[in-house]
């Protein structure tokens, strides 16, 4: 497929992007269709869908059982066939009902058939806490998927890019999880009109700093981006630095940042037990950079236990804006 290369933008919210995308994309080509649950007339858990039913019909907008292990089965088959299918998950948690589907196969046919056969299937589900959805339905699990060889892993952390990465996720030739913050979904920005991609695998620098470098996914990246203006009124001028695809990683960006300003502070909702940020950290402390650090690598985690349903609670155990200026003052002070 080719790229429309406009640069027109207007302000849409981030399901809205997605939307767009997945419109987009069924109407290049017929072999893209959507499944899930209650993604037809309902127009999906969190309203993703929209008119999608009504515009491409039953046969492409496809409503399902309740089986994540059946639905995510259906779409390897329909990918491995030549179709391209879009799986809507209600819930990243419930992507553990489909396991088996998403690692042992999607994952790793290509390889085991020796690549005679590929699985170009996007798996997408709205993660993390802040809704109120308690500790079944508020997990962030990014770190499990980037864990197995074979899946792409992306995580868009705005409006102005979340078309773009679905885009050029719907195009490629591999399995990808793509992983949609819940309360991004209502947040806006100015979004390309066209069909541009955003390649996967690139990381963005969000803003750039002299004092301290920031990674985050998700929506800390948002949270970060606020917290780098409240510092700044302090004389602390850091960099922001968003992954996008969490694999395959692009790494060298921090890494070119981390030696420039000497120091590392890594962001992520999940908990901090074997977490996303573990391997950024270990990037880091394994290349070059290592040398012209001025402080250890710190990371800011979620608490290591379920999200509470208490709103006060909920809040408390993920990192805020708050809490993100608070480590990089406290970074600054220390070295």
């Amino acid at each position: 497929m080719t790229t429309d290369t406009t640069t027109e933008a207007r302000a849409i919210t981030y399901s809205e992007a997605i939307r767009e995308a997945i419109g987009e994309a069924m109407t290049e080509d017929d072999r893209v269709f959507m499944l899930g649950e209650d993604i037809g007339v309902y127009g999906g858990a969190f309203g993703v869908s929209g008119d999608l039913y009504h515009r491409f019909g039953a046969d492409r907008i496809r409503d399902t059982p309740i089986s994540e292990l059946g639905i995510v089965g259906a779409a390897v088959g329909a990918a491995l066939a030549g179709m391209r299918p879009i799986v809507e998950i209600q819930f990243s948690d419930f992507m553990c009902q489909a396991m088996d589907q998403i690692v042992n196969q999607a994952a790793k046919i290509h390889f085991m058939l020796g690549g005679a056969a590929e699985v170009p299937m996007v798996l997408r589900a709205p993660l993390g806490s802040g809704t109120g959805a308690a500790a079944q339905h508020s997990q962030s699990l990014e770190a499990w998927f980037a864990h197995v060889p074979g899946l792409k892993v992306v995580m868009p952390s705005c409006a102005e890019e979340v078309k773009g990465l679905l885009l050029a996720a719907i195009d490629d030739p591999n399995p990808v999880i793509f992983l949609e913050h819940k309360l991004l979904y209502k947040t806006s920005g100015p979004v390309p009109e066209g069909r541009d991609r955003i390649p996967l695998g690139q990381s963005a620098v969000r803003r750039t700093g002299d004092d301290l470098t920031i990674v985050a996914t998700g929506i800390m990246v948002s949270r970060c981006l606020e917290a780098a203006e409240s510092l700044a009124e302090d004389g602390i001028d850091v960099s922001v630095i968003d992954p996008r695809t969490l694999s395959p990683l692009d790494a060298q960006p921090i890494l070119d940042d981390v030696s420039r300003t000497g120091r590392a502070l890594l962001v992520q909702e999940a908990p901090g037990h074997v977490g996303y940020m573990a391997e950024i950290a270990s990037r880091i402390v394994e290349s070059p950079a290592v040398y012209r650090l001025l402080a250890p690598v710190r990371r800011l985690c979620g608490l290591d236990a379920p999200i509470p349903y208490a709103p006060q609670l909920e809040t408390a155990s993920v990192p805020q804006t708050d809490a993100i200026g608070d480590a990089a003052r406290t970074m600054l002070k220390e070295s």
